[in-house]
C-alpha cells in the first residue's frame, strides 16, 4: 500500500489495520466467505432482514469492482473520453488553444479521489452498523457447517462462497521475472508509460488500451483470435477495432506473446502473428498489461473438508439453484459463474438469499443478464448473439438499425455502430440484442427489461420515444418489424379494403 492519501483513506474504509474482530456467534443463519459484490449483497440482505450475519473478507471489502475493477476502470475511461472530446473540438466548431495537455498524475488521483468517495458503502464500520459480525483473514472450511478464521470457529446453518475470481496469467517464459501489470496494479501507476503492450483483446485489454492510448500511451493490443472482443458480434468488433486504430493502438491478430526479456529499464517481447505463417515480431514495452481473461479463487478454502466439488479453471460447482455439492453452501458471483460482471453477482446473491434462507426456489436460469463494454463507442448485449443461435441451432430472424440513420447520433459525431435485435423465427419474442454506441449500456437497459417481462418487439413500437435521442434507434427496429408483416397476401388484402372505401 503506498503512501497516497486515498489509498490511506481507502484501507481505512475497506481493510482497517486496527480492525478486531469479534467473537463469534454460537451459530449463524448465514456465513459469508467474500466481501465483493456477491457477499456484500447477500449479507446486507440477510442482516436486513434479521438473520444473524457473519461476512469473512481475506483482502478489502468492496472486491475488485471497488478496489481494482468498475471503479476505477470507468474513472479512468471517462478522463480518457474527455480528452478524446477535447481533441475532436474544431469538429463542432470550437477551437482549444495551444491543444490538449493531459496530466496523467492528475488523472489517477481524480480516480483515487472518486475511488475512496465510493468506500463508505462498502466499508467495515457500515456492515457493523447493519448488524453483520465482520472478520478479517483467511476464511476456510473445517467441515461441512464450520468456517474457521483467526484461530476463531464459525458454525453456520447455510454458508456462501463469494470469493470472486483474480487475472489470469498466461505461462509465458521470462514473464513472471520481467514482471508485468494486471487489473489489480495497473491503477497504482502515477506515471503515463510511453510505450504499453496490452495482452488479450477481451473486454478489459480493448477499454485500457483505448483509454491509454487516448492519454498519450504508444499502444500496442495482441489479439489471439482473428478480432477483438472474440466472444462479441463479429460486426460490433470490426467497429470496436476501427475505433481503436483510430485513437492509434497497434492491434496484432492472431498473434501470441512468445516470450518476454528485460533489457535494461524495457521489456522485450517476441511475437508470433499469424500462426500459420508464423511471421515473427519483436515489440518494446515500458509496461506490459496482461488481461487474458479470470481464474476463480479457490485455492486454500478447505472444500474438501466441506464436501464441495470445485475446478481450478471452472470455478464451485453449484447447481440452478447455486447449490454446491454441500446442500448446506451455496455459491454466486465470479466463483462459479461464466457472467463475470457486478451486476449479475448481485443478481446470484438474492437468489442465493431467496434459497438460503427461506424454501425458495429462486434460478439463475430464469436471470436475463446483460453485458457491456466500455470502449468508444460502447458494445452491449443481451441474450445470444448471432453466432450464439446459430450454434444452437436457434432459427431467427435479424433486424438491424445503423447509427448513422438516428438524428441524435448524427448529430452528436456519435453515428459509428448499429442496433441489432435477433427475434425468435417468425414470431416478436426477443432471443438477443446487440448495441454499438456511444451509450449503448444505457439504451440496452430497454431491451432487458422487455426481455424480462417476456414482453415482445411490439411493445417498443408502442413505447414513444422523447425525439431526438440515441435510443430512437430502438422504436425504428420495433417498426422494422412492423412492416415486416405486410406480407404481400396482406397488402392485397388491405388494398382491396380501400377499394371497397373509396
Amino acid at each position: 500500500m503506498s503512501g497516497e492519501p486515498f489509498d490511506v483513506d481507502l484501507e481505512r474504509h475497506v481493510a482497517p489495520t486496527d480492525w478486531v474482530n469479534p467473537c463469534p456467534a454460537h451459530r449463524y443463519h448465514l456465513v459469508v466467505i467474500g466481501g465483493g459484490p456477491a457477499g456484500l449483497v447477500a449479507a446486507a440482505g440477510a442482516a436486513g432482514l434479521g438473520a444473524k450475519v457473519a461476512l469473512i473478507e481475506k483482502h478489502r471489502l468492496g472486491g475488485d469492482c471497488l478496489n481494482y475493477g468498475c471503479v476505477p476502470s470507468k474513472a479512468l475511461l471517462k478522463s480518457a473520453r474527455v480528452a478524446a472530446t477535447v481533441r475532436a473540438a474544431s469538429d463542432f466548431g470550437v477551437e482549444v488553444p495551444g491543444g490538449v495537455r493531459v496530466d496523467f498524475g492528475a488523472v489517477m488521483e481524480r480516480m483515487r479521489r472518486l475511488r475512496v468517495s465510493l468506500a463508505p458503502h462498502d466499508s467495515a464500520e457500515r456492515f457493523r452498523e447493519l448488524g453483520v459480525d465482520v472478520f478479517f483473514g483467511a476464511g476456510r472450511f473445517k467441515n461441512s457447517e464450520t468456517i474457521e478464521v483467526g484461530g476463531q470457529s464459525l458454525r453456520f446453518r447455510r454458508a456462501l462462497i463469494a470469493t470472486g475470481a483474480h487475472a489470469a496469467i498466461p505461462d509465458i517464459p521470462g514473464l513472471v521475472d520481467t514482471g508485468f501489470l494486471t487489473n489489480e496494479t495497473a491503477f497504482s501507476l502515477t506515471s503515463l508509460p510511453r510505450r504499453l503492450v496490452v495482452l488479450g483483446a477481451g473486454p478489459v485489454g480493448c477499454e485500457l488500451a483505448q483509454a491509454w492510448a487516448r492519454l498519450g500511451s504508444q499502444v500496442t493490443l495482441i489479439a489471439s483470435h482473428a478480432n477483438v472482443l472474440p466472444k462479441e458480434d463479429v460486426d460490433a468488433a470490426r467497429v470496436v477495432e476501427k475505433s481503436l486504430c483510430r485513437d492509434g493502438v497497434e492491434i496484432l491478430k492472431q498473434a501470441r506473446v512468445v516470450a518476454v526479456e528485460r533489457r535494461g529499464e524495457e521489456k522485450l517481447l517476441r511475437i508470433e502473428a499469424n500462426a500459420e505463417k508464423l511471421e515473427s515480431k519483436e515489440r518494446i514495452a515500458d509496461q506490459l498489461l496482461v488481461a487474458v481473461g479470470r481464474t476463480p479463487n479457490v485455492d486454500g478454502l478447505g472444500f474438501e473438508s466441506a464436501g464441495i466439488e470445485f475446478d481450478l479453471q471452472a470455478g464451485v460447482r453449484v447447481d440452478d439453484r447455486l447449490r454446491t455439492t454441500n446442500r448446506r453452501v451455496f455459491a454466486a458471483g465470479d466463483v462459479c459463474s461464466r457472467f463475470q460482471f457486478t451486476h449479475a453477482a448481485d443478481a446470484m446473491a438474492r437468489i442465493v438469499l431467496q434459497n438460503a434462507l427461506f424454501p425458495g426456489r429462486g434460478r439463475v436460469s430464469s436471470l436475463v443478464i446483460p453485458r457491456c463494454t466500455y470502449t468508444d463507442p460502447e458494445v452491449a448485449v443481451v441474450g445470444m448473439t448471432e453466432a450464439e443461435a446459430c450454434e444452437l441451432g436457434i432459427a431467427v430472424d435479424v433486424l438491424v438499425e445503423e447509427m448513422s440513420r438516428i438524428d441524435r447520433a448524427v448529430l452528436d459525431k456519435e453515428s459509428d455502430g448499429f442496433s441489432k435485435v435477433l427475434l425468435q423465427r417468425g414470431t416478436d419474442r426477443i432471443v438477443g440484442a446487440t448495441i454499438v454506441a456511444s451509450n449503448a449500456g444505457d439504451m440496452l437497459n430497454e431491451i432487458t427489461l422487455a426481455m424480462t417481462a417476456k414482453l415482445g418487439l411490439s411493445a417498443l413500437a408502442k413505447t414513444i420515444h422523447p425525439y431526438p435521442t440515441q435510443a430512437e434507434v430502438l422504436k425504428r427496429l420495433a417498426d422494422q418489424a412492423q412492416r415486416r408483416r405486410l406480407t404481400p397476401f396482406v397488402k392485397r388484402v388491405f388494398e382491396q379494403w380501400f377499394s371497397w372505401t373509396r
